[in-house]
């Protein structure tokens, strides 16, 4: 059909999230060393516009509050021509991964959001 299949836009949050984090100073590999990890618990999309294959975006990620033992990323997707085509939402869990119990995120994480929130 031409369009970017649905489906793939939980992998473009997936690269968003790792990239969004490790811009901020902290990997996945970092939070899994300490034991932690991080499943997806809710994956919501709005398609605003349709996405044709070999188009150009840009993914904007953020954090409208301080995360607790969930973590919200809101996504837009724009073109090129900075046109809103699509924006999306997960929510994840931190979890223990010795007991599969949810936790609070590492301080480390913590400390580095702190300034965006103050």
């Amino acid at each position: 059909m031409g369009y970017v299949y649905y489906g793939n836009y939980s992998s473009y949050y997936e690269v968003a999230r790792v990239e969004a984090l490790r811009h901020l100073g902290m990997s996945y590999r970092e939070l899994e060393d300490v034991g932690i990890m991080m499943p997806v618990l809710e994956n919501h999309s709005c398609y605003h516009q349709p996405v044709y294959y070999d188009d150009l975006l840009s993914i904007k990620v953020t954090l409208a509050q301080m995360p607790s033992v969930k973590i919200t990323f809101d996504y837009e997707f724009r073109t090129s021509e900075d046109k809103l085509v699509h924006s999306g939402k997960t929510v994840l869990a931190f979890m223990r991964a010795d007991t599969k119990r949810p936790c609070r995120p590492p301080q480390a994480m913590m400390d580095l959001l702190k300034p965006y929130f103050t």
